[in-house]
Protein backbone atom coordinates (compact mmCIF):
# COMPACT_ATOMS: atom_id res chain seq x y z
CA UNK A 1 0.00 0.00 0.00
CA UNK A 2 1.13 3.34 -0.91
CA UNK A 3 2.36 5.64 1.81
CA UNK A 4 -0.32 9.04 1.38
CA UNK A 5 0.94 12.47 2.10
CA UNK A 6 -1.02 15.65 2.48
CA UNK A 7 0.99 19.36 1.72
CA UNK A 8 -1.24 22.06 3.56
CA UNK A 9 -0.49 25.92 3.47
CA UNK A 10 -2.98 28.68 3.80
CA UNK A 11 -4.55 28.96 0.81
CA UNK A 12 -3.88 25.79 -1.38
CA UNK A 13 -2.74 28.03 -4.82
CA UNK A 14 0.81 28.73 -4.33
CA UNK A 15 3.16 26.73 -2.06
CA UNK A 16 0.96 23.18 -1.01
CA UNK A 17 -0.08 22.65 -4.85
CA UNK A 18 3.53 23.37 -6.13
CA UNK A 19 5.21 20.86 -3.32
CA UNK A 20 2.39 18.20 -4.95
CA UNK A 21 3.00 18.69 -7.78
CA UNK A 22 6.73 19.06 -7.46
CA UNK A 23 6.77 16.04 -5.10
CA UNK A 24 5.00 13.92 -7.88
CA UNK A 25 7.56 14.77 -10.45
CA UNK A 26 10.64 13.53 -8.16
CA UNK A 27 9.02 10.81 -7.51
CA UNK A 28 7.68 9.50 -10.76
CA UNK A 29 11.85 10.21 -11.52
CA UNK A 30 12.66 8.06 -9.00
CA UNK A 31 10.57 5.26 -9.66
CA UNK A 32 8.55 5.83 -6.21
CA UNK A 33 5.34 6.73 -7.65
CA UNK A 34 3.51 3.67 -6.86
CA UNK A 35 4.64 3.93 -3.32
CA UNK A 36 4.24 7.32 -2.23
CA UNK A 37 0.63 9.40 -2.83
CA UNK A 38 0.35 12.98 -2.45
CA UNK A 39 -2.43 15.31 -2.38
CA UNK A 40 -2.70 19.04 -1.11
CA UNK A 41 -4.97 21.23 0.93
CA UNK A 42 -5.51 24.60 2.75
CA UNK A 43 -5.82 25.59 6.41
CA UNK A 44 -7.85 28.29 4.78
CA UNK A 45 -11.40 28.65 3.10
CA UNK A 46 -10.54 31.73 1.33
CA UNK A 47 -9.59 30.05 -1.99
CA UNK A 48 -11.53 27.09 -1.88
CA UNK A 49 -11.99 25.83 -5.66
CA UNK A 50 -9.38 28.22 -7.17
CA UNK A 51 -7.12 27.16 -9.45
CA UNK A 52 -3.45 27.38 -8.35
CA UNK A 53 -2.06 30.83 -8.62
CA UNK A 54 -0.84 31.39 -12.02
CA UNK A 55 2.56 33.11 -10.40
CA UNK A 56 3.02 29.59 -8.88
CA UNK A 57 2.31 27.79 -12.62
CA UNK A 58 4.73 30.11 -13.84
CA UNK A 59 7.71 28.76 -11.99
CA UNK A 60 6.50 25.22 -12.65
CA UNK A 61 6.78 25.72 -16.22
CA UNK A 62 10.14 27.37 -15.71
CA UNK A 63 11.19 24.47 -13.80
CA UNK A 64 9.71 22.17 -16.23
CA UNK A 65 7.81 20.69 -13.91
CA UNK A 66 3.95 19.06 -15.19
CA UNK A 67 0.95 19.90 -13.12
CA UNK A 68 -2.48 19.71 -13.97
CA UNK A 69 -5.67 21.83 -13.23
CA UNK A 70 -6.27 21.94 -9.91
CA UNK A 71 -8.82 22.91 -7.38
CA UNK A 72 -7.88 24.27 -3.84
CA UNK A 73 -9.94 22.60 -1.00
CA UNK A 74 -9.95 23.03 2.72
CA UNK A 75 -8.43 20.26 4.81
CA UNK A 76 -11.34 18.09 6.57
CA UNK A 77 -10.72 15.88 9.87
CA UNK A 78 -11.34 12.47 8.35
CA UNK A 79 -7.49 13.74 6.55
CA UNK A 80 -5.93 12.78 9.65
CA UNK A 81 -7.17 9.39 9.19
CA UNK A 82 -6.33 9.03 5.31
CA UNK A 83 -2.75 10.31 5.55
CA UNK A 84 0.32 9.20 6.76
CA UNK A 85 1.89 12.43 6.93
CA UNK A 86 0.34 15.88 6.81
CA UNK A 87 3.51 18.20 5.94
CA UNK A 88 2.88 21.99 6.25
CA UNK A 89 4.56 25.04 4.73
CA UNK A 90 5.07 27.02 8.41
CA UNK A 91 4.40 27.21 12.01
CA UNK A 92 1.44 29.34 11.11
CA UNK A 93 0.23 26.58 8.92
CA UNK A 94 0.34 24.30 11.90
CA UNK A 95 -1.30 26.82 14.30
CA UNK A 96 -4.13 27.07 11.66
CA UNK A 97 -4.48 22.93 11.13
CA UNK A 98 -5.21 22.90 14.80
CA UNK A 99 -8.19 24.67 14.42
CA UNK A 100 -9.60 21.82 12.25
CA UNK A 101 -7.32 19.20 13.52
CA UNK A 102 -6.54 19.75 17.50
CA UNK A 103 -4.80 16.33 18.52
CA UNK A 104 -1.47 14.52 16.45
CA UNK A 105 -1.50 11.40 18.40
CA UNK A 106 0.21 9.37 15.80
CA UNK A 107 2.64 12.37 15.33
CA UNK A 108 1.76 12.89 11.38
CA UNK A 109 2.23 16.88 11.46
CA UNK A 110 5.51 18.17 10.61
CA UNK A 111 7.13 21.21 8.59
CA UNK A 112 8.51 20.63 5.25
CA UNK A 113 11.59 21.36 5.70
CA UNK A 114 12.09 19.78 9.05
CA UNK A 115 13.36 16.89 6.48
CA UNK A 116 16.32 19.47 5.67
CA UNK A 117 19.85 20.28 7.50
CA UNK A 118 18.07 23.80 7.81
CA UNK A 119 14.11 23.63 9.70
CA UNK A 120 12.71 26.43 8.68
CA UNK A 121 9.46 28.16 7.50
CA UNK A 122 9.15 28.30 3.48
CA UNK A 123 8.20 32.00 3.38
CA UNK A 124 4.54 32.76 1.54
CA UNK A 125 5.09 34.33 -1.97
CA UNK A 126 1.68 34.58 -2.43
CA UNK A 127 2.84 38.19 0.16
CA UNK A 128 6.97 37.85 -0.97
CA UNK A 129 6.27 37.34 -5.05
CA UNK A 130 9.48 35.48 -4.94
CA UNK A 131 8.40 32.21 -6.27
CA UNK A 132 11.96 30.74 -6.77
CA UNK A 133 13.12 31.19 -3.48
CA UNK A 134 9.49 29.10 -2.55
CA UNK A 135 10.49 26.74 -5.52
CA UNK A 136 13.97 26.62 -4.12
CA UNK A 137 12.87 25.63 0.15
CA UNK A 138 10.23 23.26 -1.58
CA UNK A 139 12.70 21.84 -3.81
CA UNK A 140 15.01 21.21 -1.10
CA UNK A 141 12.29 19.82 1.26
CA UNK A 142 10.73 17.48 -0.98
CA UNK A 143 14.87 16.02 -1.39
CA UNK A 144 15.16 15.62 2.15
CA UNK A 145 11.72 13.76 2.59
CA UNK A 146 12.28 11.44 -0.20
CA UNK A 147 15.49 11.10 1.51
CA UNK A 148 14.08 10.04 4.65
CA UNK A 149 11.49 7.89 3.18
CA UNK A 150 13.85 5.92 1.10
CA UNK A 151 15.54 5.43 4.32
CA UNK A 152 12.88 5.32 7.38
CA UNK A 153 10.36 3.92 5.42
CA UNK A 154 10.69 2.56 1.99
Amino acid sequence: MAIKVLFVCHGNICRSVMCEFMMRDMLEKKGLSDRVSVASAATSREELGNDMYPPAKRQLDKMHVPYTRHSARQIRPSDYDEFDYIICMEQYNIRNLRRIIPDDPDGKVHLLLDYTSDPRDISDPWYTDNFQRAYDDIKEGCEGFIAYLLAEVL
